[in-house]
Order: structure tokens, then C-alpha cells, then sequence
């Protein structure tokens, strides 16, 4: 491709925009990347085809004002479709994005495929099995579904196809729709995930595009009429060439060129699958949400999960799920050198930070050291594209479920929290109490933890009853600690500063319910 656009142009080519598929994942990307430094280019982006083609579209048609545009882009492998907003000053941004990964022009041409071999079967009583026949049925098939296009029956003729026995077959668009209708109906959920991600209605979208060469399929066309009531779909965008146009423009951006249609355009694309990290108990902490506009950065704050741990196994994943365990690892790394602390002090700010091309960086920093360890998501452990819609469906399926889990830990993280801020504060002011007092106050503290221990898998409302159960207990002593704390600090008459940093268990208390 790089020779020939030299030789096209006359002129050396050193940089270029590729596309991919909005699905791609990092591991893919990166490898994109990698292939063009090979070819001598300098990747100076990576966009989501999708996304290239509104872009296409938006330009060729000098689109002003406020409108919504979905992108329906159907080839031969994969199915993605985009909603970008085209606001008033310019702005093309990505309001959300889904699609199908397994789901393409090869899936029409197998339906195709099976029916000529039961065809086959049942006039010439033969089995099609040897590769270069099925190779050559495939070819067929494709072409069938080609001519099928413009033509109401294609004719399938294929001479020796097996034992010297030629193969004459006939399909009607008719029966082809009706082979492939599941397969067509399918791309019509993902049209409507993307509306709800975007939150909104069919008749809100403005403009319906058609990129990839499946979508001259008839069947597709008055599909997607029908679905948006009887809107036009758009003709005016080759689908072959609208994402190629796109980064053509996209290039021109990046390059400087200051045309006067394309001065003003800036582009937004966002994350495919919300990103996070493993905490207490396996619950999925999302820090960076699905279709979170790109390149962005994002900071959250994390703690230890043990008394005085001093290093901590960083685990990021991808995926809609509540627990991590029904998510996608992406990458570990080791934090070191923490402060040993009781657990709950250390502070540790996370930052996710995903560039314009979408690949990842997942850091973390102690604050109290400025210690800092980093990784860049982008080895073969990435997701496999055709898994990242099956994640996406199992989230929606089990979202009940999952909810229900995710409640559940948190009651019991909740409970754990409470027990050991009681015993941090009753073990740090031991000086200040009677040692009676103290030690059995610790001691239900440590019964209490047995109990947690001994009941990893106890219904929310348990853990609840628990933690009702402790507040009503400890409540007369935790108030008598408070009191000593007070006369603790007239006596020894602190400082205004340490007054403040001075935490009451009851302050504990409300905080900790409140997470």
C-alpha cells in the first residue's frame, strides 16, 4: 500500500492514518502499529473506522448544525455500528459504539455453503468434504451473494466439483433472506444497544450511513428502513471507500492543512469496554466507564486491604461485569516499598490513561513515598475481538445478578471496614483506657472477624443484621471511648492541627456506611 501510493502520487510517502475496527482491542492496535513502523510509515493515528466514515460523510455533505448520525458498517468479518454528534462549531464526537465481531459477509456466504451441500446431498446423494471442494463451493456461494444483489435468482455452476460430477444450483434472493434472516435480525440489537448507550430514540438520529460491502445487500437496506419507521437510509457514500476518506481526512487534521472545510473539524472517540481493577472480595472497580470520550485520564484513590501490607498486586480488567471473575484480565504489576500501615491508611492514587489511539497505561503512585510503578496494556493477554460483544451480552443478561453480588460484598467489605477501624482505634489508645476495657473490647473485635471468616458467603441482608447488630452493641462503649478521647485532649491541651487529624470512631462509623 505504501509503494503504491508513492507511485500514485510521486512523491514519498512516510506517514499515514489507518483504520481499524471500532472492536479492536489494544493487542490489535498496537500490532497495527507495529506493521506500519515495519513498512516505514509513522502511524500518526489509529481511528475507528466508523468513525472515518462519518467523518467522510460530515464533509462531503458540508453538515451544519446539531445532528445525530449512526453508522452502520457491515463487512465481510465484522459488524460495528457508531452514533457521533456533529455539533454546531464542528465537533464530531462518538456518543457511544457496539457491534458483533462475529458477524459478517463470511457468515452469509456459510449459510449459503450449508445449503449447497444439503442441496447436493439430497440430487446427487454425496457428501462434500475435501477442502478444495468446499473452497471452491465457498467462491461459488460468495458470488451468488453478489449477483443477488441486483439480481431476483443467481445460478450457481461448478464443474468437477466432486468425483468428476459437475454441480449446477440455483438460489433466490427470496431464499437467501430467509437463511440468513436470524443473522440479519441480530445486527438490529446492536443498533439498539448503541441507541441506548447513547440514550437516545430512533428519532432522534438524523442521518443513517451504510459502510462495508454487505450493506448493498437489499434485505439490510429495507431492514433499516423499517426499523427507523421509514427513514431514508443514505446512498450518498460509496461504501467501499468512505472509510479510506475519512482517514484521508483525519490525515489532513493531523498534518496541519488548513483548508477551510476541514480547519475547524475535531474529532472525539471513546472506550469500547469500561476498565477497572480487582478490589476486596473480586468486586470489578470500573475507573474508566464504556464510551468514556477518548483520549481521557482518570484518578481514583485505593487503600490497602491488610494491616502494615507494604506491596500490592495491581490487577486491571476489561468488562462489563460486576466481579472480576466474569471479566477479562489485562495486565498485572507490583506496587512496593508501601509504608507499613494498618490497613485503610496508605493512600494510593490509580490513574488510567488511554491515548487518541485507545491504548492504555495503568499506573500507581504512593503518595506518602511518591513511589510509582506503571504498565502499558499491551501484551497478547488482551481480549479476543470476538469475545468483546459476548461480554457485553452476558453483562446485560446477568445484570440482576450481578447487581445482586456486587451488593452483597459491599455489605460484607462494609461490615469488615467498621470491625477493624473499632480495633485500629481501641489498640492505638490503649495507654488511655483501662487495659480490661481494651482487651475485651479487641477481643469481640477478633470474634467478630472469625465470625466474617467463617461466613464468606452470607446473604446481604446477613451482613446487614450483623452490622446493625454491632453498631447497637458497641455503641455505649464506643461514646465512652469518645468521652475519654475528649478529656485525653483538654488534659494534654493539643493543638488546634491535631485536634482535626483526631477521628472519632462515630465519624468512622457514618463515613464508612456512606461508601
Amino acid at each position: 500500500m505504501k509503494e503504491l501510493a508513492e507511485v500514485y502520487l510521486g512523491c514519498k510517502v512516510d506517514s499515514a492514518v489507518i483504520t481499524v475496527p471500532a472492536y479492536f482491542n489494544d493487542t490489535q492496535r498496537q500490532a497495527t502499529r507495529l506493521a506500519g513502523e515495519i513498512a516505514g510509515l509513522n502511524v500518526i493515528r489509529i481511528i475507528n473506522e466508523p468513525t472515518a466514515a462519518a467523518l467522510a460523510y460530515g464533509l462531503s455533505n458540508n453538515l451544519k448544525g446539531d445532528r445525530n448520525i449512526l453508522i452502520y458498517d457491515l463487512g465481510g468479518g465484522t459488524f460495528d455500528v457508531s452514533i457521533l454528534n456533529i455539533g454546531e462549531d464542528s465537533l464530531y464526537e462518538v456518543k457511544a459504539t457496539a457491534g458483533n465481531s462475529r458477524l459478517g459477509g463470511e457468515d452469509f456466504d456459510n449459510r449459503l455453503v450449508a445449503y449447497f451441500i444439503d442441496d447436493i446431498r439430497k440430487t446427487q446423494g454425496k457428501d462434500i468434504r475435501s477442502a478444495r471442494s468446499l473452497r471452491r463451493l465457498r467462491f461459488a456461494a460468495e458470488k451468488a451473494k453478489r449477483a443477488l444483489t441486483s439480481a431476483l435468482e443467481a445460478v450457481v455452476h461448478i464443474e468437477s466439483l466432486s468425483d468428476r460430477t459437475d454441480y449446477i444450483g440455483r438460489v433466490t434472493r427470496t431464499l437467501f433472506e430467509q437463511l440468513c434472516s436470524d443473522l440479519f435480525k441480530d445486527t438490529l440489537i446492536s443498533v439498539e444497544r448503541a441507541l441506548m448507550d447513547a440514550r437516545l430514540q430512533k428519532t432522534d438520529i438524523n442521518d443513517v450511513i451504510l459502510v462495508g460491502g454487505s450493506t448493498r445487500i437489499p434485505k439490510i437496506r429495507e431492514m433499516l428502513t423499517n426499523f427507523f419507521d421509514g427513514k431514508e437510509i443514505t446512498n450518498s457514500v460509496n461504501p467501499d471507500e468512505a472509510v479510506a476518506s475519512g482517514a484521508a481526512i483525519q490525515a489532513a487534521i493531523l498534518s496541519g492543512e488548513q483548508s477551510e472545510r476541514i480547519k475547524d473539524l475535531l474529532l472525539i472517540d471513546v472506550v469500547p469496554l469500561s476498565l477497572g481493577v480487582e478490589t476486596a472480595r473480586g468486586i470489578m472497580y470500573k475507573v474508566i466507564n464504556r464510551n468514556t470520550p477518548i483520549p481521557c485520564r482518570q484518578v481514583k484513590e485505593i487503600t490497602t486491604l491488610e494491616d502494615y501490607q507494604v506491596s500490592m498486586t495491581i490487577e486491571v480488567f476489561e468488562g462489563e461485569r460486576s466481579l472480576t471473575k466474569d471479566n477479562h484480565l489485562l495486565g498485572v504489576f507490583e506496587l512496593h516499598n508501601i509504608p507499613p500501615v494498618p490497613r485503610g491508611v496508605a493512600k494510593i492514587d490509580l490513574i488510567f490513561d488511554i491515548d487518541a489511539n485507545g491504548i492504555l497505561t495503568v499506573s500507581a503512585n504512593d503518595r506518602s513515598t511518591g513511589h510509582q510503578k506503571s504498565v502499558t496494556i499491551q501484551n497478547v493477554n488482551r481480549l479476543a475481538q470476538q469475545d468483546i460483544c459476548r461480554m457485553i451480552a452476558d453483562a446485560e443478561r446477568f445484570k440482576n445478578e450481578d447487581d445482586e453480588d456486587r451488593r452483597r460484598l459491599e455489605s460484607r467489605n462494609q461490615l469488615e471496614t467498621y470491625i477493624y477501624n473499632v480495633k485500629r482505634s481501641f489498640v492505638e489508645n490503649l495507654e488511655k483506657l483501662s487495659g480490661e476495657e481494651c482487651a475485651d473490647m479487641i477481643g469481640e473485635c477478633k470474634d467478630a472477624i472469625a465470625w466474617l471468616d467463617d461466613n464468606p458467603d452470607c446473604l446481604k441482608e446477613e451482613y446487614e443484621r450483623k452490622m446493625s447488630e454491632l453498631l447497637k452493641r458497641w455503641s455505649l462503649r464506643i461514646k465512652k471511648f469518645d468521652r475519654a478521647m475528649h478529656r485525653a485532649k483538654r488534659q494534654r491541651n493539643c493543638s488546634t492541627e491535631t485536634e482535626m487529624q483526631q477521628t472519632t470512631i462515630e465519624e468512622v462509623v457514618d463515613e464508612n456506611i456512606a461508601i
